[in-house]
């Protein structure tokens, strides 16, 4: 049987705080999907939102035809939507593998409930969640959390609320600088799993090579056509040298 979530106290932060700014990136988007399915202004804008929201920055392969079809069609709504993102192979790939379970639920609270997490102890609550249930089970709890239906409902995209608060000169740096994709945590793990003096997706590494160097030759192959081409050029500078040497001796003898 699951353990229940501890509670936590909230604390006070500006995603407590309504916000009367003028539109901007703050600004939430209503996806009405009977207006999607008419303007695709619209919901190119509002899938590159959630794109932002979720990723930061999507590559075209990171982007999935399929989901963004159901979106524009009324078949799933925007929370699903965002849901199937926080799922995908992208996201698990990118940032749940690349971070501890703390600094997960760092990464998806500040995407899906658009505000910092309440401090060590909320951090604790969803990480024994993500330990004994898994990442789906944190997602689901999140999006159906009354706080995220509350602020956001079935079809507006995530933001991250009150970034800027009126009388302030200057907002809050936005989540995704304040929370980069990994830290030292991930750099120094994979530094620990690399064999001396190779890479971590090297032989008997158990990783696979990264899609970058799917086609690339490998370490071992790049080492010995180094040593080949070193090993030519000495043999090539040698002959000229030894001709040259030849025709000066011949050219004196005449």
């Amino acid at each position: 049987m699951p353990l229940p979530v501890l509670a936590t106290k909230p604390l006070t932060n500006s995603a407590r705080v309504s916000s009367f700014l003028a539109s901007g990136e703050e600004t939430p988007r209503q996806s009405d999907t009977a207006c999607l399915s008419r303007d695709r202004a619209a919901a190119d804008g509002l899938i590159e939102q959630a794109y932002r929201q979720i990723y930061f920055h999507a590559f075209k392969v990171d982007r999935d035809a399929v989901l963004e079809s159901q979106l524009r069609s009324g078949q799933i709504s925007t929370r699903d939507f965002i849901r199937a993102l926080l799922l995908s192979d992208k996201f698990t790939r990118d940032f749940y593998r690349c971070n501890s379970n703390y600094r997960v639920v760092e990464q998806v609270v500040g995407r899906v409930l658009g505000r910092p997490v309440h401090g060590q102890s909320e951090r604790i609550a969803w990480s024994i969640v993500i330990a004994e249930q898994g990442l789906p089970a944190f997602v689901d709890a999140l999006l159906n959390s009354p706080e995220y239906l509350g602020a956001f409902g079935d079809n507006l995209v995530p933001f991250q609320r009150s970034r800027v608060l009126p009388g302030h000169s200057a907002g809050t740096m936005p989540f995704n600088q304040q929370a980069p994709r990994y830290d030292a945590y991930w750099r120094d793990t994979m530094a620990r799993r690399a064999p001396a003096g190779g890479t971590p997706w090297g032989v008997g590494s158990g990783w696979a090579r990264p899609q970058w160097l799917a086609n690339q030759p490998t370490p071992a192959v790049q080492k010995i056509w180094q040593y080949g081409v070193a090993t030519g050029g000495f043999v090539v500078t040698g002959l000229v040298l030894w001709i040259a040497a030849a025709m000066l001796s011949t050219a004196g003898q005449g």
